[in-house]
Formats: C-alpha cells, sequence, structure tokens
C-alpha cells in the first residue's frame, strides 16, 4: 500500500486537483508540498494537529514538507470559516507567534539540509509594491469567480472588507513564489482553504504555463459537524504552559464513542491492521481504545513520560490505579479570606474557570463537585482545614485539579 491509499483509507483526503498525478507526485516521493500556518496566537492548537501528522507521514514516505509560517498573510487575516474580521496583530506579535510556531514543529517534522525546509511568507510577501503586484498577477484573477468562493461566503452576509479579500491573492502568491524559487509542485491544507488553493494552481498555470497540485485534508470535526480542538469554547493548545499535558490527555480520552476510532485513523501512526482490529470494539473497550488515542497523542506533543503521568493521574483519579500526580493548585494563606475560600475563587484559581461568572453558571447548572459531591450552593467555602487535606475539584467529565493549601 502506497502512501497515498494509506490516507485515503485513514480517511484524510477531502478534495484533490488531479488524482493520478498526486498519487503517484507521494506515491514515488517526488512531492514538495508545503502547509502554510498563520501566527495568529504564541502555540498551536490541536486543530493544527491533523496538518503536522500528515507533513509528518509525507515525510517519512521519502517526500520534503515546506513548513510555511504566515508572517506576511498573518498581517491581512484569512477569513475562511469566520464571520468577522480577526484581530489585527502587530509585526512583533507575529514575530514572537512565528517563533513559538517553530519550536513547537520541531518535535513533529525533521529540518535540514535535504529534509524539511522553515520559510516565512514574510520575507518576500512584506517587500512587495503593490502596483507592481497587481500589474504582475492583478489580471489573473476573476473578482466574479473570487465572490463565488466559499472561503468569502460566511464573511459577505456581515461584509467582506477589502483588506481580507486581498488574502486569497496573497496565498495564491506564495504557492507561485515557492513553486520558482524551491521547486515546490503541491500546496496542502484544511478543507476550508479549497478555493485560495486554487487561486495558486490557476496563477502557476497562467503565469507560467505549469501544473501545480492542491489537496485538501478532511476537517476533524465531531458527530455533530463541530471543530474538534476545543474544550468549553476554549483551544486545546500544544504548549504545556496553555494546556497542561494531563488536561491534553484528558481531552482525547474523552471523547465522544462515536469520535474515537475516526480520531485514531486521522491522527495517530498505529498500523492500519491494529485500528480495523480495534474498530470491533464495543462496551468497556470502546474506553480502552479512547485510553491509547490520549497516551498517542500526549505522547506526541509532550513526550512518554508526560504521557505516562496523565494515564496514571486519571487512573488515580477515577479509581483505577495509584500513584498518580492529580494536577495540583497551591494556595496560600494570602487567598483566604477569613480562614477561608469561596467555591468560586477555587474554580478561578484552579484555572477550571476563566471567571467567577462563569464558575457561577457552571455550579447552577450542576457541573462541579468537591471531593465527588456536587456543589449546589454558589457561597459554599472550604476551611483552611479543608483545603490542607486538599479538595478535588471536578467541573464537567474533562477538567479536574486538587487545590491543597500550602
Amino acid at each position: 500500500m502506497g502512501i497515498y491509499e494509506e490516507l485515503v483509507e485513514r480517511g484524510l483526503i477531502a478534495q484533490v486537483t488531479n488524482e493520478e498525478e498526486i498519487r503517484k507526485l507521494i506515491n514515488d516521493g517526488k512531492a514538495v508540498f508545503y502547509i502554510g500556518f498563520d501566527c495568529t496566537a504564541d502555540s498551536l492548537t490541536a486543530g493544527h494537529f491533523m496538518a503536522l501528522t500528515l507533513m509528518k507521514r509525507l515525510q517519512m514516505a521519502g517526500n520534503r514538507p515546506i513548513a510555511l509560517i504566515g508572517g506576511g498573510t498573518t498581517m491581512i487575516g484569512d477569513p475562511s470559516g469566520r464571520t468577522d474580521m480577526r484581530k489585527m496583530l502587530t509585526r512583533e506579535d507575529i514575530e514572537h507567534n512565528a517563533e513559538c510556531f517553530k519550536r513547537q514543529m520541531e518535535r513533529f517534522i525533521e529540518f535540514g539540509d535535504g529534509k524539511a525546509m522553515m520559510l516565512n511568507n514574510a520575507d518576500w510577501l512584506l517587500g512587495l509594491n503593490y502596483v507592481d503586484m497587481l500589474r504582475e498577477v492583478g489580471a489573473c484573477f476573476s473578482v466574479n469567480n473570487m465572490l463565488r468562493a466559499e472561503c468569502y461566503k460566511q464573511r459577505m452576509e456581515k461584509g467582506l472588507s477589502f483588506l481580507e479579500f486581498n488574502y486569497m491573492i496573497m496565498q495564491s502568491y506564495d504557492f507561485y513564489y515557492l513553486f520558482q524559487h524551491y521547486d515546490c509542485n503541491m500546496q496542502f491544507g484544511g478543507d476550508d482553504q479549497w478555493s485560495n488553493m486554487l487561486g495558486g494552481t490557476e496563477l502557476i498555470r497562467r503565469k507560467l504555463g505549469k501544473d501545480a497540485h492542491a489537496m485538501t485534508i478532511t476537517l476533524l470535526t465531531d458527530s455533530n459537524g463541530k471543530k474538534m480542538g476545543k474544550t468549553a469554547g476554549n483551544a486545546v493548545w500544544l504548549d504545556p504552559n496553555k494546556t497542561s499535558p494531563y488536561d491534553f490527555y484528558q481531552y482525547w480520552r474523552n471523547v465522544d464513542d462515536a469520535d474515537v476510532m475516526k480520531c485514531i485513523r486521522m491522527l495517530t501512526f498505529l498500523p492500519l491492521e491494529q485500528i480495523r482490529e480495534m474498530e470491533s470494539w464495543d462496551g468497556s473497550r470502546i474506553n480502552r481504545a479512547k485510553e491509547i488515542l490520549a497516551y498517542e497523542l500526549t505522547s506526541m506533543v509532550h513526550g512518554e513520560e508526560e504521557a505516562r503521568k496523565a494515564e496514571t493521574s486519571a487512573k488515580a483519579l477515577f479509581g483505577g490505579g495509584e500513584g498518580g500526580e492529580i494536577p495540583t493548585t497551591v494556595l496560600s494563606e494570602c487567598d483566604l479570606t477569613d480562614g477561608a475560600a469561596d467555591i468560586m475563587t477555587l474554580l478561578v484559581k484552579s484555572e477550571l474557570c476563566p471567571s467567577k461568572s462563569d464558575a457561577r453558571r457552571n455550579i447552577q447548572q450542576g457541573g462541579v463537585t468537591a471531593n465527588d459531591v456536587k456543589i449546589t450552593d454558589i457561597s459554599r467555602s472550604f476551611s483552611a482545614d479543608e483545603l490542607r487535606a486538599g479538595v478535588i475539584l471536578k467541573r464537567g467529565k474533562k477538567s479536574f485539579r486538587k487545590v491543597v493549601l500550602s
């Protein structure tokens, strides 16, 4: 089985421009491909996981990846899948975020001479002369076609700014530039990027008279059609300082039963033979599949030691094991008021809730327990003695913390 056939069986491929050509290129290890990452935050998220694992799979099959850091395109902001305009970041913020991305990508991709390349489109986009660029590529884009593009549809409902309208041209120019300077013959991206990617292949065809290829990756969505990689409205980050290895493990451990095998196929490197056997599992074995998923992904992102610690801690918390290190928040006497701390303060201090209003809502909806007792009173307080003994807080099924007083 070639790598293309494996990607098909794993459910990773959504759309391709020329299946025969793409199959041959990547099966023969002849693809020089790029995936773009706009620097909208100081960490990659679980939503980037699919792209990172795809790059690794293709590199293992002999193809050469280009990780394109969007230092230039982030100055514009991708309107794809958005109902509002993205926050405008300063150049300094974007440069900082790009450095954070680079450090995280190196855990997945092997960079170096003859291996993967890491480039930043700020190096060519920010120096372009606007009039010269219009003269060079402007005639290759049909406004009528652009307005029909899927990536603009949602934004058209509330008003598409001219700034965002240029994003397709900028992304297309990236492919055009990489094709000429780095022999890049293929672009990969999320399925919501299809229109932008076709813009690049068309620009190369019209300007250079040559063929380039595009393939989109199936978006990782749950059984309800919502994008995965978020919890309680917040992103699941790859940076351990933003999402701890334990919380990262717990996110994947708690995916819905209907989604676990899809995630294993698309995100892990387990052999397909093993996955086919796991697909017949049911009952309690589904929980074992979730543990495998959580361990495999946590190991990839944070290393095997952190994955083992997270697994042990989870089993200890659920009563299925001993010796686990439950994530702990340590309080000092100054965190107390009159020798006690109320439940809403503890939820915020432990970072289980971002604010007291969110803590109040979770309590009122019955989603908070302390030492396995449901909390219904938003004024419930815990004495210094209770806190010295330790209070295990749970919010919903996925978030846990032990709070102790030092």
